[in-house]
């Protein structure tokens, strides 16, 4: 019987290394996955001038209804007021050069304001596509830890199954040898 305890012990020493195996794998899946977690937990401050907060607001701002209602409102009040009123209290008569003149410097400067805030919404989209691969290639090393362990646990079972099916044969052959003896005596 105490070859059957060793055998046993052996088995369970086996499966021992397997959990050990598997152990390692997972603190270096955790250890990757703090390096990945650290970047996506604290991305750099964004840190914006006045200017740059200034071209973010007359884009948020120049891009809204309330700014078309509000200029078209304006518009019109200009030109009725310059065709209505009698010709010697009118400031811009109809050609409305003036009203031309005015419409040109507000898309003067706020189409290279409106481009300021968008190159900065560029490299916010940039930060967040770069936020993005981390955390696919963070699930795609979780996909492999999961294939490792998966093909340490199932290599480990089989030559553990074959080495228990191994020692079931020999044991079976010590019983028949034993049963051989045990009906050759009587």
């Amino acid at each position: 019987m105490d070859i059957d305890k060793n055998e046993i012990e052996d088995i369970l020493n086996v499966q021992n290394l397997q959990l050990k195996k598997l152990h390692e794998i997972v603190l270096q899946s955790i250890k990757e996955e703090d390096v990945l977690v650290s970047n996506l937990l604290h991305p750099p401050a964004e840190k914006s001038t006045r200017g740059q907060k200034v071209s973010d607001q007359v884009a948020k701002f120049g891009g809204s209804w309330t700014f078309i209602i509000a200029f078209s409102t304006l518009l019109l009040i200009w030109i009725a007021y310059n065709c209505l009123v009698p010709v010697s209290s009118r400031f811009d008569p109809y050609p409305f050069i003036l009203m031309n003149l005015v419409l040109s410097s507000v898309a003067a400067l706020q189409a290279p304001i409106i481009m300021m805030s968008q190159n900065r919404q560029e490299e916010k989209d940039r930060i967040n596509a770069e936020n993005d691969y981390m955390v696919n290639l963070k699930a795609e090393l979780e996909v492999r830890s999961l294939h490792q362990k998966v093909d340490l646990l199932l290599e480990e079972q089989i030559k553990t199954l074959f080495e228990i099916q191994a020692k079931q044969v020999e044991m079976l052959k010590k019983l028949d040898d034993k049963l051989e003896t045990l009906c050759a005596k009587q």
